[in-house]
């Protein structure tokens, strides 16, 4: 066990710089420079004062030389500073904001794999009844209704027409005035419409995934032979198949960590989410390289924990593996 998790953490560092290469060089290779936000609107500045600014920021280099600059900070864990105006850590920018989208996606998560794995065991083992049939037109709507359409509905239903909940940001003005008991009743209200937006669709996958992994698990022999000895058919689905049907459903899980950076970027616009996904945007839209990369650095690290995790987890359920 220890051989294999050894030779998967190798092969995490390797991923690790071929994601970080390619980021940079799509990042650099972008139409417009981060000096373009300064100098655009201002109709008297001079060649001169746009080479110092390149050279303020290190553009000035060699694209190869400015990457291993960057990578030499990353090593000691620094990620350089913002190029906006406030010229602040990119790593204290990150960590103001990332407890928030982790929070809220990692919420998502719990939420998706507690109720879609009980839906697609329930689907798969009730096949063509009207309970599987009504669970299959509910996951293709969730797979064709664009998250943002769907958060704006939700805005306009409930915080528009019935005002029951607030469409906007993570707590109401007079927070502060309120008791611990009220603050934690009016942050649950503000999260109930991104948190159900973030896991709507994810229900619907990993719920669909969940139905077609235990049907194909119950056409093994072993089942076949579980049924013969006379066990009891609930012993056989949910003691027998189902630990194998998970196999999938894990790598679908350790791959969606990403997610809880990189599927914050829609809702957490459309709600004012101070989060992680809206900090991405606004960086992207002013061309602060390090920021970026900075997020982007943080989000190819959670792909590679996630795809170790689900390594980790398919040797924990398959003995075979670890072998």
């Amino acid at each position: 066990m220890l051989l294999y998790l050894f030779k998967k953490t190798f092969e995490m560092l390797v991923t690790f710089l071929g994601i970080t290469v390619i980021s940079f060089l799509i990042i650099h290779m972008a139409p417009g420079k981060p000096t373009d936000v300064l100098t655009d609107m201002n109709p008297k500045i001079t060649p001169e004062a746009r080479a110092r600014l390149l050279k303020y920021y290190g553009l000035d280099k060699p694209i190869w030389q400015q990457y291993t600059l960057w990578l030499k900070r990353i090593v000691h864990l620094d990620f350089g500073e913002s190029f906006s105006s406030d010229h602040r850590p990119v790593w204290s920018k990150i960590k103001e904001r990332l407890p928030i989208t982790f929070g809220i996606n990692l919420l998502s998560l719990i939420i998706i794999f507690i109720i879609a794995v009980p839906i697609g065991a329930l689907s798969a083992t009730h096949r063509h009844t009207l309970y599987d049939k009504v669970v299959t037109l509910i996951v293709f709507a969730g797979f064709a209704m664009p998250g943002f359409w769907l958060a704006l509905l939700l805005m306009m239903f409930f915080g528009t027409y019935l005002h029951a909940l607030p469409i906007s940001g993570l707590m109401s003005l007079d927070f502060q005035r309120l008791s611990l008991w009220g603050k934690g009743v009016d942050l649950a209200r503000h999260l109930i419409l991104p948190v159900f937006v973030s896991s709507f669709g994810g229900l619907a996958a990993i719920s669909r995934y969940m139905r077609g992994s235990l049907l194909e698990v119950v056409r093994q022999d072993y089942i076949t032979t579980a049924r013969a000895k006379g066990l009891p058919e609930s012993k056989v689905m949910y003691v027998h198949a189902l630990r194998n049907a998970l196999l999938p459903i894990i790598t679908i899980l350790g791959l969606s960590i990403p997610g809880l950076i990189g599927g914050s970027v829609i809702f957490e616009q459309v709600f004012g989410i101070p989060g992680m996904g809206q900090l991405f945007y606004m960086a992207v839209m002013m061309r602060d390289y390090p920021l970026v990369m900075g997020i982007l650095t943080i989000g190819a690290i959670l792909t590679l924990v996630g795809n170790l995790t689900a390594d980790i987890g398919y040797a924990i359920a398959d003995p075979r593996i670890r072998r």
